[in-house]
Formats: C-alpha cells, structure tokens, sequence
C-alpha cells in the first residue's frame, strides 16, 4: 500500500469483501451496476468500514494490478497484497475513487453523484425541490426530490428518471426540468 493525497473529489463506490483465494486478490462490493468507476480506476483511496483492519493505515491507497467481473461479482489484486491474509486484513474498508476519474458519461448518461443537489424545477418553471437521492428500480431510476425545508421523507417527490418526465439536466446550471406538477 502506498500513501498519497487525499482526492478533493473523492466518491464512495464500494467495499472491500472476502479474501478470494489464496493469492493476495479479494472480492469487491461495488455500489454501482455497471461498475465502471471501479473497473477503471487504477488508485483506490481506502478508509475503514465497520469492521475497521487493525493493519490499515488511513487514509490507504491501494496500486491496482488488476480488477475484473467474476460471476456476479467483482474481485482484485492490488500491489503490496501478497496471500489471503492481507487481503483479509482489507475486509470492510470503504472504496474511493476521483470523481475526475470516472469514464465520460455518454450521451444523456449522468453519474448519480452528479444529480445529486441538482434543483428539479417543473416547465412552467414551478420550484419542485432538490434532488436528495435516486431509486434504482431495474428497469429505470427514479428521483427523490425533497422541497425546501422537508422534514421528512413523506414530503419527497418520487419522479420517474425518463424521457417521458425528464425534459432537460443541465448540470453548468444545475437544474432538471420536468413534466411534473405540485400536485403529483
């Protein structure tokens, strides 16, 4: 392991799990599906989980040598991480990556993070509320948009991510314009 600056941009993208045989590579929990941050992010800035490793240092980094899909899950190996039993001592820590990292979104493609804090106006320009979170639903996500001052989660707006409801995302301007009313 390697010690380095922490990421003013840095994003929690999963954790580390089980070791995974008997060479030094661990099984990884990833937040995302697809797990692109992940996969291609060869730096992963490391804190302690619940379960916090008596022998990592935090802030860690871990030099990853390789990383890949296995089943339904994902398992790596990272320099420094020789047999099973530093690879155990991983277990629980949390994942973190650069935002800056992260692959280019592709067209009318947008990272949860990014949405995140957006303001949700409707189109007649009508304040809805701030984006607070998403639902993944597997077939599309779905925006959890609190109004100003909501106290509880009764208040949230759960609006469809869809082209049918979502018109515009402008992130310079940080605003999504909806198909959506105050009394939906």
């Amino acid at each position: 392991m390697a010690d380095a600056g922490w990421p003013a941009d840095a994003l929690e993208v999963g954790r580390i799990g089980d070791a995974w045989g008997l060479k030094g590579w661990f099984k990884v929990l990833s937040y995302a599906s697809p797990p692109e941050a992940l996969l291609s992010a060869r730096r992963w800035h490391l804190q302690a989980g619940h379960q916090a490793p008596a022998v990592l240092r935090l802030p860690g980094v871990l030099e990853i040598r390789e990383v890949r899909e296995h089943g339904d899950g994902i398992v790596a190996f990272a320099a420094g991480i020789d047999d099973r039993t530093a690879a155990e001592a991983l277990r629980g820590a949390r994942i973190f990556v650069p935002r800056s990292s992260f692959p280019k979104a592709g067209a009318d493609e947008f990272y949860w993070a990014d949405l995140i804090g957006l303001a949700v106006v409707s189109r007649e320009g009508v304040a809805l509320g701030d984006v607070v979170g998403l639902i993944d639903t597997g077939p599309h996500s779905v925006l959890r948009v609190a109004p100003p001052g909501a106290a509880a989660a009764a208040e949230e707006r759960l609006i469809p991510f869809v082209a049918a409801y979502v018109d515009t995302v402008d992130l310079a301007a940080r605003k999504i314009v909806v198909d959506w009313g105050l009394d939906f």
